[in-house]
């Protein structure tokens, strides 16, 4: 059999042999990686290693290894974008392994998933009592998403009738030292306003200033190359 139909067969195998494997290990096994990222990489990886330092094999079925896996990945993200059924099966689901304050054993023993496990991302949340906790959902990246029971959660400017008003995106109008004209003129301000303000700071070139921006209420913010903090 030529060489090359080998090594796209064997690329095939490997890559659903990988995911199935994956799957069995559970959402813990691969962090904040989806199940596609945590089987790419690792695989292309160790094609990509096995391509530069093993000298005993030609290069080019580790190519054809590396496009075949490219190319499983890029059409398993399209036939799962046409065919939902297929995307819970191949790419997985959110799972709820805490529903209205109670905790989903099942769920969690389905999916290798440890009270452990949630435990330590709820804490990561800043949350350390479970009574706080009306879900929590497990991603497909094994990230834990959670809400709060109405009593716990924060208070909102809303929830006080207070009026507030949105501070936009900053715009950035200095970097390393250097102008940018054309985020001055989407400001709408000039190099003179700019050198202004700077000297009312203390600041008497711009070469000093390592980054300023501003924000829509035109609020300037800037900070210097050299930072004037006190050693304790």
């Amino acid at each position: 059999m030529n060489e090359g139909i080998v090594v796209i067969v064997r690329s095939i195998i490997g890559f659903f042999t990988l995911l199935i494997f994956a799957r069995l290990l559970g959402k813990q096994q691969i962090s904040q990686l989806t199940f596609f990222d945590y089987v790419l990489g690792i695989t292309i990886g160790s094609i990509a290693a096995s391509l530069s330092v093993d000298l005993s094999s030609r290069a080019w079925p580790h190519w054809i290894g590396l496009a075949t896996w490219a190319v499983i990945v890029l059409g398993l993200q399209w036939f799962t974008l046409k065919c939902r059924p297929a995307a819970k099966y191949i790419v997985g689901e959110p799972t709820i392994v805490i529903m209205n304050g109670q905790i989903m054993e099942d769920a969690m023993r389905n999916m290798r998933y440890t009270l452990g496990d949630v435990l330590e991302q709820l804490r990561d949340k800043g949350i350390f009592d479970l009574n706080q906790v009306s879900f929590a959902v497990v991603e497909t990246n094994g990230k834990l998403s959670v809400l709060l029971k109405p009593e716990f959660l924060p208070a909102t400017p809303k929830d006080l009738n207070l009026t507030t008003q949105s501070s936009g995106l900053s715009t950035q109008l200095i970097y390393d030292g250097l102008i940018i004209n054309e985020n001055l003129k989407q400001a709408n301000v000039d190099r003179l306003w700019l050198e202004n303000e700077l000297k009312n700071k203390g600041i008497n070139h711009i070469s000093e200033v390592f980054l300023a921006t501003i924000d829509s209420s035109g609020s300037l913010y800037f900070d210097t190359y050299q930072d004037h903090i006190k050693q304790s």
